[in-house]
């Protein structure tokens, strides 16, 4: 068995890889690692259940689907359902909300990145700790019960955000059923409950930055601010690129039970979003083709922008694959 390792070890080595590998030999590295292959299949076991094999169903875009003649069975259509949705009155309205709320959203992507770099400059252990759990406290606290404590805040009457307007002699502000104020209250409320959570990664990541560079910047006669400019924020940057990049990669999809509570008929010029319309379309009115339609057709604009983005991030030398 030994000898056997030692030999594989030699294959592997660069330079050394036979040129024709045969299937003894990939099959030899499956049994020599088989903990390794025992503890990835999990992992492989859900996405192929849960994720690859319901892909199937991705046909009934496709097709005129109905229940009874099931999905081979139902008429084939091709691109009728994408051709509709394209040419729909709301397209670009779907398309706006989207990609307005995202860009909103992308343009408060550095805040996170800015209180994990002033979190690890504290020194103050203990205010540091109460900060943390200031910032973190809010991302445990359910969807449902957030939105809850946004609409009670909000309520033109009795709301302590509309209180304090009233107490400096301004008129209330129905901030729910206002079109206008929409994307504002969703993505700032989104950015207060995941500020501290969002901060985690990169502090980790920070933990990691070697001392030595901020004794040298020292000693060079770096500020505080120098040091964080020059040797933090270079040190994270392949976070900070990977965590973009997969925020890219969800740029036509928002928090679907979030916006869905938050909606209401009065703003909904505004908060009608692809996944919530994809909702009404598929659950509520029954629409099984035409709604898969529209949800592919997210799907695969969030894939392509996440290829672009990675592709541009090669050239800073990160990417995710």
């Amino acid at each position: 068995m030994r000898k056997e390792c030692f030999k594989l070890a030699d294959e592997t080595v660069p330079g050394n890889v036979p040129k024709n590998k045969n299937k003894g030999y990939k099959w030899r590295k499956i049994k020599i690692n088989w903990q390794l292959y025992l503890l990835l299949a999990p992992g492989l076991i859900y996405f192929l259940v849960f994720k690859y094999y319901p892909m199937y169903g991705l046909q009934i875009a496709f097709k005129d689907f109905r229940a009874v003649d099931g999905i081979f069975g139902s008429a084939w259509v091709g691109f009728d359902h994408f051709i509709r949705f394209f040419e729909s009155y709301y397209f670009w309205d779907l398309i706006k909300n989207t990609l307005g709320i995202n860009l909103y959203a992308l343009a408060l992507f550095p805040i996170s990145i800015i209180v994990a770099l002033s979190l690890n400059e504290l020194r103050d252990g203990k205010f540091k700790k109460i900060a943390q759990t200031i910032t973190y406290a809010p991302h445990f606290i359910s969807i449902v019960v957030f939105v809850g404590m946004i609409i009670a805040f909000l309520n033109p009457v009795t709301g302590i955000v509309n209180n304090f307007i009233q107490f400096l002699g301004f008129e209330p502000i129905k901030f729910m059923t206002d079109p206008a104020w929409f994307k504002t209250i969703f993505v700032w409320s989104n950015e207060w409950q995941n500020l501290g959570w969002g901060a985690i990664i990169y502090l980790a990541a920070l933990a990691g930055v070697d001392p030595q560079l901020h004794e040298a910047a020292k000693m060079d006669g770096a500020t505080r601010l120098q040091r964080i400019w020059h040797v933090n924020l270079p040190s994270i940057m392949p976070t900070i690129i990977i965590l973009l990049i997969l925020n890219m990669g969800t740029m036509m999809s928002i928090g679907f039970e979030k916006i869905l509570l938050m909606q209401n008929e009065l703003n909904l010029s505004s908060s009608q979003v692809i996944q919530t319309y994809v909702y009404e379309a598929g659950l509520l009115h029954g629409q099984y083709s035409y709604s898969t339609a529209v949800g592919m057709f997210n799907s695969v604009i969030n894939f392509i922008i996440l290829i672009i983005f990675n592709r541009l991030a090669r050239r800073t030398g990160t990417s995710l694959w």
